[in-house]
């Protein structure tokens, strides 16, 4: 299934990596750029590609990492790619030609490993003006494409943009990378992380209001942030029963010849129903 969490793991704490994965996330991202001093950054990244090539694929956790720009980001997918890798976060992805660089330098190491080219997945991470106006191409680059992130502290920081609680200065950014998302024909973006991970209630309101917004996820910077998020992009059970219904009825009224019913005074057409069978669906995979 489509992670709906993803927990930011440092990639300089082995302590960490192993409890990471019990820690109920639906995805782990080991962090090898902000998280790791430059110092030790080279032995984050041996002891990260231990730790991946040890692990087994398949697991209920998937395993990505975020690596850094340019060569030293080329040089840890070089040393990450392994059967149990999930994908790549690229971090200050600037463009497509960031995308397409790291692409070739992947299926190198897939052929070399005997993985199947093209099954390590790429996340591109927005952190600057540049990098969100071209979202369209970023997200259109390669077939490994399956989200987009936005580095929201980073690009506050390069608009000179001082978000407040309900974060309205972010929602055309947002929106943007959305759209850029669907038009491509890939999964929604990856929300933003939260930085107070002692608030819960201003973290859920949040969330609440990426999934409205069309969000299906969100990552995460401490293991206490994730069954808010769960709760949030997970259908309840009252969501799921209406969902059914509705496409139930549907279905017996386009076998009846109808393309439009109603639903508690609302028009139900094929857009509606498309929106129930994604609840259905979220919800069936969880």
């Amino acid at each position: 299934m489509a992670p709906r969490s993803w927990l930011y793991v440092p990639g300089d704490r082995p302590s960490l990596l192993e409890k990471a994965l019990a820690r109920g996330a639906d995805a782990v991202i080991v962090d090898l750029e902000d998280a790791v001093p430059a110092t030790a950054k080279e032995a984050a990244r041996d002891q990260v590609a231990r730790w991946v090539a040890a692990q087994r694929p398949g697991g209920p956790c998937a395993l990505w990492v975020r690596i850094n720009p340019g060569a030293a980001g080329h040089a840890d997918a070089r040393a990450v790619a392994a059967p149990a890798l999930a994908g790549v976060v690229m971090a200050k992805c600037a463009g497509p030609e960031d995308v397409r660089a790291l692409d070739a330098v992947l299926a190198e190491r897939e052929r070399a490993a005997g993985i199947a080219v093209g099954r390590i997945e790429v996340s591109p991470l927005l952190e600057d003006a540049g990098a969100v106006l071209a979202a369209p191409a970023i997200a259109a680059a390669s077939p490994r494409v399956r989200q987009l992130q936005i580095g929201e502290a980073d690009l506050c920081a390069d608009l000179g943009m001082e978000p407040g609680p309900d974060e309205r200065e972010l929602l055309a950014l947002r929106t943007h990378v959305l759209l850029a998302s669907a038009a491509a024909g890939i999964r929604p973006p990856v929300g933003p992380v939260f930085t107070d991970y002692r608030d819960a209630d201003a973290l859920r309101r949040s969330t609440q209001a990426l999934r409205r917004l069309g969000y299906r996820s969100r990552a995460c910077i401490h293991p206490s942030q994730l069954p808010v998020v769960h709760e949030a992009f997970t259908p309840t059970p009252t969501e799921m029963d209406r969902a059914r219904r509705l496409v139930d009825r549907y279905e017996a009224a386009v076998r009846a010849g109808q393309g439009v019913l109603t639903d508690d005074g609302r028009m139900v057409d094929e857009a509606v129903v498309r929106a129930a069978r994604r609840v259905l669906a979220a919800g069936e995979a969880v």
